[in-house]
């Protein structure tokens, strides 16, 4: 049961979260991306582990540490901003055991993942693959609610349905049954995955929910968060891969927003320059090694020629460099041309 109401303390006023993705906001990156919206002066409101998948047993502690390695630090990146801890898993009882465990360790706030749409995750009865089961939602929901303590709110992370949105109505009678604290919605179905467009206005129902609600999924710009809020009837936003594209987006989307009656298109408030620092501690971070290191920056500049015509440049120029000392000369030769 809730003794309190989570809304008056997490959403004071609209939030903005960092999304959790598999393989990509990995601690590090999330370092990175936490830091540089703290710099920016609009801090992520808190941000949501990659998925720790729960299957046959209580995991030991070394394994939260290893996905959520801020747990040794207050739960927070060195920035300051909040992690909570996502759980993925089809057993109600054992996602209870493991939640509480991770709250023990230090968790926030546990989130629960309904929403992965990642073939071998759904093989395995996980992630978006239960939306088509919203009994088994209720129950894991429920289950996690009830076992952990009061003071640590409980969330859930949905796409709009499984193969189509034919489940909206039981989906939502889940969560509200189930105890849920707030619900982050990605505007798609897993059939969907991520291609364009997000059917963003499909939100607005589960605003009927006596809960918060976050809308998620391709905000690229501030103009499409704006277009989200709108349509979604929620001023509580989740950035997923424009903020990695665009690491300044969580500030620029609250610029806009304030600035919504001006004629003038906001200024980029993160130029190239100002990021090869913050690239350059990335491939400075801790890795299993370089090649890992270097393979995930790769995957980041990649993203980042979408956002920065100077990173298609750098990009054309170590698409195929292994060593990360030349890629690092390569970074900082970009601003002196």
């Amino acid at each position: 049961m809730k003794s309190m109401s989570f809304s008056n303390k997490f959403f004071v006023n609209p939030v903005r979260l960092l999304a959790p993705m598999e393989g990509l906001t990995d601690p590090l990156m999330r370092q990175i991306l936490t830091q540089i919206a703290s710099d920016l002066g609009r801090p992520y409101d808190w941000s949501v582990s990659e998925f720790i998948r729960i299957t046959q047993h209580v995991l030991p502690a070394h394994v939260f540490y290893k996905y959520v390695p801020e747990l040794n630090d207050d739960a927070k990146t060195a920035s300051g901003t909040p992690i909570h801890v996502q759980l993925l898993g089809s057993e109600a009882q054992l996602m209870a055991e493991n939640a509480t465990y991770a709250a023990e360790l230090g968790a926030p706030a546990i989130d629960i993942n309904f929403g992965c749409p990642a073939k071998t995750v759904n093989s395995h009865r996980g992630g978006s693959v239960l939306l088509d089961e919203p009994e088994t939602m209720y129950q894991i929901i429920s289950a996690v609610r009830q076992a952990v303590p009061a003071h640590i709110p409980v969330s859930a992370k949905i796409r709009l349905g499984y193969t189509d949105t034919s489940q909206m109505d039981d989906i939502r009678g889940a969560i509200v049954a189930s105890g849920a604290d707030w619900l982050t919605i990605h505007a798609r179905t897993k059939t969907q995955g991520y291609k364009p467009p997000a059917y963003w206005d499909k939100i607005q129902s589960f605003n009927a929910l006596d809960i918060p609600v976050i809308a998620n999924g391709e905000i690229w710009t501030a103009a499409q968060a704006n277009d989200c809020m709108t349509q979604a009837g929620t001023p509580h936003l989740m950035l997923g891969r424009g903020a990695v594209t665009r690491p300044d987006l969580v500030a620029q989307v609250d610029n806009d927003t304030e600035n919504s009656t001006d004629s003038v298109e906001n200024t980029a408030t993160l130029l190239w320059q100002d990021l090869i620092a913050h690239q350059i501690r990335f491939l400075e971070g801790a890795a299993k090694n370089d090649v890992v290191l270097v393979g995930r920056y790769k995957q980041w500049l990649g993203m980042l020629t979408k956002g920065y015509a100077e990173a298609q440049i750098v990009w054309e120029g170590i698409k195929r460099e292994k060593n990360k000392a030349v890629i690092i000369s390569a970074l900082q030769a970009s601003v002196q041309e």
